[in-house]
C-alpha cells in the first residue's frame, strides 16, 4: 500500500509516511482549515486555561456544525445526522477501531494526508482487493450517518495540534506504547538490531503514554517515538464529561522505527 500521489496537507504523502519525517518532523497543516475558522483560533490563543480552551472548542463546533439542533429536526435521519458528531466517532473508535466509525476515521486520514489504511478487520495489501472494497463500504455507510464529519475532524486536528504545541513547546516527539499480540499485522520494512525494526503502521493507530496500560492490551509492547505533528487526538484534551478514554492517543501511521520492550518478534 503506497501513499497516494496527492493530499490536502502542506507536505506530500510520501514525506508524511516516511521514517525520515518521524526523525525530523515538521508541522502538518490541513489546507484552508485555519483560514476558514480564524475566530476559533484567535479565541483559543487568548485563553491561558486548557479547560477553558477545550470548552471554547466544543462550543464552537456545536454552533458551527449545528450539533445542538438535532432535537429540532423532524426526520429521524436529520436528528441522527446532527447527533452523530465527531465525539460519536471518537467513542466508536475507542470501542472498536474496525467498526464503521473506524472506517470513517481511516478514510479521513486517507483523504487528508494521502495515507491509505493497511488494516481494516484484516490486512489490506492492494487497492483493488476485496478487503479494500469492504473498507470503502464501511466508510460510506459510516459517513452517511452524520453531517460534514470530515470537516469536523479537520478542525479537531488543527485544535489538537495547537493544544499540543502549548502543552509540549519543547517536545517534538512523545514516547508512546502500543500493546500487540501479533506482529503479522504490521508489515516489516527493515530489521535493525535486537528487538528493534522499522514497520509500516496502519494509517491511524491507538497508542498510550502509559506502558502498564499498553501491557493490558497485548502480550508484547511496542515502543515508539511519535512526532507531535502526527497525533490526531490525545485523551485529556477534551473534558472527561464529553469523552472518556484510557490514556489513548490516536496517531497517524506510516513507517515507524519501533522497539519491543517485552518479548520479541516471534
Amino acid at each position: 500500500m503506497r501513499p497516494a500521489a496527492m493530499n490536502l496537507c502542506n507536505l506530500p504523502p510520501w514525506v508524511i509516511a516516511s521514517r525520515h519525517f518521524n526523525a525530523h518532523p515538521q508541522p502538518l497543516e490541513i489546507q484552508g482549515v485555519r483560514q476558514a475558522n480564524p475566530l476559533l483560533f484567535e479565541r483559543l490563543a487568548a485563553l491561558d486555561d486548557a479547560a477553558a480552551r477545550a470548552l471554547q472548542f466544543h462550543d464552537y463546533m456545536d454552533v458551527t456544525f449545528q450539533l445542538h439542533q438535532w432535537q429540532q429536526e423532524t426526520s429521524a435521519k436529520g436528528r441522527k445526522s446532527l447527533k452523530n458528531s465527531y465525539l460519536r466517532f471518537l467513542r466508536g473508535w475507542m470501542f472498536d477501531s474496525n467498526a464503521l466509525e473506524g472506517a470513517v476515521l481511516k478514510g479521513w486520514v486517507e483523504s487528508r494526508f494521502g495515507l491509505p489504511p493497511t488494516f481494516h478487520k484484516e490486512p489490506i495489501s492492494d487497492l483493488n482487493s476485496h478487503v479494500y472494497y469492504q473498507y470503502l463500504v464501511d466508510r460510506m455507510k459510516g459517513a452517511a450517518r452524520t453531517n460534514a464529519i470530515n470537516s469536523q475532524f479537520d478542525v479537531l486536528f488543527e485544535f489538537v495540534q495547537q493544544e499540543l504545541a502549548r502543552r509540549y513547546p519543547r517536545q517534538m516527539h512523545l514516547t508512546l506504547y502500543r500493546g500487540v499480540y501479533d506482529f503479522h499485522e504490521y508489515p516489516l520494512v527493515e530489521a535493525l538490531e535486537k528487538n528493534r525494526c522499522v514497520v509500516r503502521l496502519n494509517n491511524l493507530n491507538s497508542f498510550t503514554s502509559d506502558f502498564e496500560r499498553a501491557w493490558e492490551f497485548g502480550s508484547k509492547v511496542m515502543k515508539a517515538r511519535v512526532p507531535r505533528a502526527k497525533i490526531f487526538y490525545q485523551c485529556g484534551i477534551l473534558p472527561s464529561s464529553l469523552l472518556k478514554g484510557e490514556e489513548e492517543v490516536l496517531v497517524l501511521g506510516g513507517e515507524y522505527e519501533i522497539e519491543v520492550v517485552t518479548g520479541g518478534f516471534g
